[in-house]
């Protein structure tokens, strides 16, 4: 309570009545191997291919070490998951790491030395390496050499610098250019002159003309043409940086890095430059090493001419094709559900990461949704496959049981028929995961060819589309698969009165209306969560009112509290009750809330527990459609 001491008007603002919002359910979660991007840490929130593109790559089949060459069915999931109708997607890439030899330590990543075309640095080479594993590392890699205007300026007979910073690398000289060296721009901190040093150091008074140069690094990643045949992509800029190590953010050695200064940079900047920091030798001064930077990735010759106006673009180049780098081993049922010891990176040093495979889920609180494209096939074509396969969806479907407020979006495996699907889902119960079959077949983004993909990452998709159109409670069924060219196999209405009872949610085609999803089950084998839309709504409630009550906890544990939390609890339900997901025709016939002393005993108040018991009558899924009609006899009352 506030004291009151002195005489006076006190002005007080009261609380208003706490309310509980209700929690989005259309993120999706989605873990699988990728060609390129980060294989731990944070997950990064996308909202179009175009990002998953930006930082995952493309959707070029994988080349896996063990069992060959697979479709990219990550991409092709994300691409499906936006297609139809998915907004907001967190991408978690796995990867099985190749076994390292002395020869080659670090197999699954792309690199290679810098050597300029002109002349031969007098300096040892750098080595350029992708940043992340995989064969989409394999990129070509330009660097421009580029020349700013004169930034030495002459008044009243002193002479200064402008339009430069400090660490700025130039080529300056006391004659007519190209008769210059590299040096380094320094700022006195106490009387803010400018100073020229490295390379013997160059007062500014004897220089005529200082030139700042930069590096522009452009990268194009492989990819494959309509014909199917390798090709580069569209070129891509990474930035254009300085030389100095000690300008943070822009020295190319300091972003071109394994671990770049921000977060954007750390997923978008695709390689690193290595062996800056023996160029040399430990006797190296710190204002030399810049110059000792762009002579190692230019050459003396491309340096020199860099301020000529007729040399052409291309002669100020240096082009590097990135090579080795493999997909590594195709993942299995560990690599998904993640390992929280220590990992070697590229560098040999260990380091513990312990935010990879499903374990970085863990700390997304948006997820409500969560897929593993192309799990089903166990990313063998072996039969062997289909149990690895069964083990991974093991793992996603225990992962959102133990995450208590997410559902799995799976599939069967490619070419089964209806009773190969039936035994498939016997292998598994759960409240907490849908399964859908057949496979989709859509239009190849690559060629235009028929290309069968799984239907769980599409699913997820039109939950999301759904859950936006028409809340959570309507069952995401009766809903068109925009993607689907055809089904790899087409369930007639027999077919699924075997499949349909047992959870198996069927995909089918019906002439006029389309491609349609056509069940909503989860493959539960308790009665009262065998709808999807019950399960996902249910985990919407809880989630909404754990969230939306934590202000409760340390308060007073009593009954004013108690009429607080029901009052707030009432609040949401009866606008969940107005907006049609709960039945009856008042309040009191939808849902009932009590929170009192007759739902907690003395040892509950002893050990700080408040318990407050909430019923709800959710509405289900009119799943069959039954009108009764019969012949009736006209009658003179009639």
């Amino acid at each position: 309570m506030p004291q009151y001491l002195a005489p006076g008007v006190y002005v007080e603002e009261m609380p208003g009545p706490e309310t509980i919002q209700g929690v989005g359910t259309q993120t999706a979660g989605f873990i699988g191997p990728c060609r390129f991007g980060p294989t731990s840490g944070q997950p990064e929130l996308l909202t179009s291919f175009l990002d998953f593109q930006r930082i995952y790559g493309d959707w070029t089949d994988l080349e896996f070490a063990d069992t060959g060459d697979s479709p990219n069915y990550m991409a092709l999931g994300v691409k499906g998951f936006f297609d139809e109708g998915g907004t907001s997607l967190y991408v978690c890439r796995t990867f099985n790491f190749s076994h390292s030899t002395p020869s080659d330590p670090f197999p699954d990543y792309a690199w290679a030395e810098v050597v300029p075309p002109s002349s031969p640095p007098s300096v040892p080479p750098l080595t350029l390496r992708a940043r992340f594993p995989g064969a989409a590392g394999r990129m070509a890699v330009t660097l421009t050499l580029r020349a700013g205007r004169n930034a030495l300026v002459t008044s009243g007979g002193t002479s200064n610098l402008t339009r430069v910073h400090e660490y700025d690398l130039v080529y300056a000289g006391s004659g007519s250019p190209p008769a210059g060296a590299l040096y380094t721009v320094r700022r006195d901190s106490m009387s803010g002159a400018w100073t020229l040093l490295g390379n013997g150091d160059l007062p500014l008074a004897s220089a005529t003309f200082a030139y700042p140069l930069s590096v522009a690094v452009d990268v194009k990643f492989p990819s494959v043409d309509a014909q199917g045949l390798p090709t580069f992509g569209p070129s891509q800029t990474v930035g254009v940086f300085g030389f100095d190590p000690r300008a943070t953010g822009t020295g190319i050695s300091t972003v071109l890095t394994a671990n770049p200064p921000t977060r954007a940079q750390s997923l978008t900047v695709p390689l690193a430059l290595e062996g800056t920091s023996a160029l040399g030798g430990v006797s190296v001064a710190p204002d030399d090493l810049p110059g000792l930077i762009a002579e190692a990735l230019f050459g003396p010759a491309i340096i020199a001419t860099a301020l000529e106006p007729t040399v052409a673009v291309s002669a100020q180049q240096v082009s590097v094709i990135l090579g080795g780098g493999t997909d590594g081993y195709a993942p299995f049922a560990r690599t998904y559900q993640g390992d929280p010891g220590e990992f070697d990176d590229y560098q040999g040093n260990p380091v513990q990461l312990p935010l990879n495979g499903l374990l970085a889920f863990e700390s997304v609180d948006d997820i409500s949704i969560v897929a593993a494209p192309g799990a089903s096939t166990g990313w063998n074509t072996e039969p062997t496959g289909q149990e690895a396969g069964l083990e991974i969806n093991e793992a996603v479907v225990t992962h959102c049981e133990n995450m208590l407020y997410r559902v799995a979006s799976i599939d069967t495996p490619p070419g089964f028929l209806p009773g190969d699907a039936q035994d498939y889902r016997n292998n598994r119960s759960s409240d907490y995961a849908a399964l859908y079959y057949p496979w989709i077949t859509i239009a190849s983004p690559i060629d235009g060819t028929p290309l069968s993909v799984p239907p769980a990452p599409y699913m997820a998709g039109i939950w999301a589309r759904s859950d936006s159109n028409n809340g959570v409670i309507k069952a995401p069924a009766n809903e068109v698969v925009r993607s689907a060219v055809d089904f790899e196999l087409r369930i007639n209405k027999a077919q699924q009165e075997l499949l349909n009872p047992e959870g198996v949610n069927c995909l089918r085609y019906f002439p006029g209306p389309g491609f349609l999803v056509w069940g909503a089950r989860t493959i539960s084998d308790h009665p009262e969560w065998k709808y999807l839309s019950m399960r996902r709504y249910f985990c919407y409630l809880e989630k909404s009112i754990d969230e939306g009550t934590r202000w409760v906890v340390f308060e007073v544990n009593g009954p004013a509290l108690w009429d607080r939390v029901r009052y707030a609890v009432e609040g949401f339900l009866l606008d969940e009750w107005k907006s049609g997901a709960l039945l009856g025709a008042s309040p009191a016939q939808a849902y009932f809330v009590t929170c009192d002393a007759s739902t907690m005993t003395q040892d509950d108040l002893d050990n700080g527990r408040l318990i407050c018991l909430i019923g709800v009558a959710a509405a289900k899924p009119a799943e069959f459609v039954i009108f009764r009609i019969g012949q009736w006899t006209a009658s003179a009352n009639s």
